[in-house]
């Protein structure tokens, strides 16, 4: 195979490196905020009515139960969720990984709320917790993603940074400028006992 042959595929092979990361970087994203909306929606929806019975009139009182009332963390977890994945995009390296980690605790207390209120609430309307549940497994999946494989995942704006030519060695040392051609004169007349601020007529 030619030089330029093997180039061409080792340039290609880097390029096909660098979509993947970016694939991957996307997925882990769109997972988090995918799971967070959807916990989101599942804490502010009616999850159960509780009946109440009173002896004056009304007799029945009925009062709806969200959530996010039933399970108070599921809706603060569910924004965490959502924020952490507009940090994936802002952060690199180490700070990428606790990012990760974070949306994983997160996504495992929505997935706690959700089973919770399946297992606890009375009469509870069986969607709203499996929804949450399913948005839980989706910050798991997306920060589990991002805390194992980010570190080697492009940071935003890195795609539109041009790289820097390499320097020259004789650019790094420093110039010395001369003294201008007045300067020198100026000074040839002085050696020569002449005012050099004198015009002749």
């Amino acid at each position: 195979m030619s030089p330029a042959g093997a180039a061409s595929r080792s340039r290609l092979r880097a390029l096909t490196r660098v979509a993947s990361r970016r694939q991957a970087l996307a997925v882990a994203v769109a997972s988090c905020a995918l799971g967070a909306a959807l916990a989101l929606l599942a804490a502010t929806r009616t999850w159960t009515v509780e009946v109440t019975h009173r002896l004056a009139p009304p007799a029945e009182v009925r009062t709806p139960r969200t959530g996010s009332v039933l399970e108070p963390w599921l809706t603060a977890l569910a924004l965490v969720a959502l924020a952490g994945a507009g940090a994936l995009l802002a952060t690199k390296g180490r700070s990428r990984n606790l990012v990760g980690a974070i949306l994983v605790l997160a996504g495992l207390g929505v997935l706690a709320g959700g089973v919770d209120g399946l297992a606890s609430v009375a009469h509870v309307t069986v969607a709203w917790p499996v929804l949450a549940m399913v948005g839980a497994v989706f910050i798991v999946c997306g920060g589990g993603l991002a805390a194992v494989r980010s570190r080697a995942w492009p940071a935003m704006g890195s795609r539109y940074e041009r790289p820097r030519a390499p320097r020259s060695p004789a650019e790094d040392q420093p110039q010395f400028i001369g003294p201008s051609a007045s300067d020198v004169a100026m000074w040839d007349a002085l050696d020569r006992g002449e005012d050099p601020t004198h015009r002749g007529e």
